[in-house]
């Protein structure tokens, strides 16, 4: 078990079920209290009621944006560190992230290892590139399958969204994840 996190709280704000409760037990394990939240409204209830160490919070939300979540977080504990995490990185985002106090913006799907080191990073330090970042294929693989699990399974259907052939999203399914 981690100490550096050791009774500390973590607010976790992702609308993505499946994500979000993976994230939570990874991060429980590591000594964190987690809280999770699943909109802006849930987190900023949430941050209404306790003050949290850190944050790792998803960019886009169905009900709004987490830049709304990181102003307040740091409002309420200006040495909070919260990173960002989104499936929609671009340099505006990235900028406006860091300037309201977030201290790493991630793209999905992240690394455990990689947003942990990202917490654990003094406020005026970057956190390092990770060790072994994941591959082209695997970052695609894990994409496809976070389609395909939001399209409820539906092959067509995540056919579609991708813009690929229904036979070749067959045979991508049936293998095994790249390293």
């Amino acid at each position: 078990m981690n100490n550096e996190f050791e009774n500390q709280k973590l607010l976790i704000v992702d609308d993505d079920r499946v994500w979000l409760n993976q994230l939570s037990r990874a991060m429980s394990r590591r000594g964190l209290i987690v809280f999770e939240a699943q909109s802006v409204k849930e987190g900023l209830s949430i941050l209404k009621k306790e003050k949290f160490d850190y944050g790792v919070i998803d960019l886009r939300l169905d009900d709004g944006d987490g830049l709304e979540i990181i102003t307040e977080l740091n409002r309420l504990n200006p040495k909070s560190k919260s990173i960002i995490l989104t499936g929609f990185g671009n340099i505006a985002n990235a900028v406006s992230a860091i300037k309201l106090g977030a201290v790493d913006y991630l793209s999905k799907p992240a690394n455990i290892e990689d947003i942990i080191s990202s917490l654990l990073v003094s406020k005026d330090e970057k956190a390092p590139p990770p060790d072994e970042p994941m591959s082209a294929n695997r970052v695609r693989w894990e994409h496809i399958q976070r389609v395909y699990e939001l399209c409820n399974k539906n092959v067509s259907e995540t056919a579609r969204r991708l813009k690929m052939h229904r036979r070749t999203l067959q045979r991508i399914l049936s293998k095994r994840a790249p390293k």
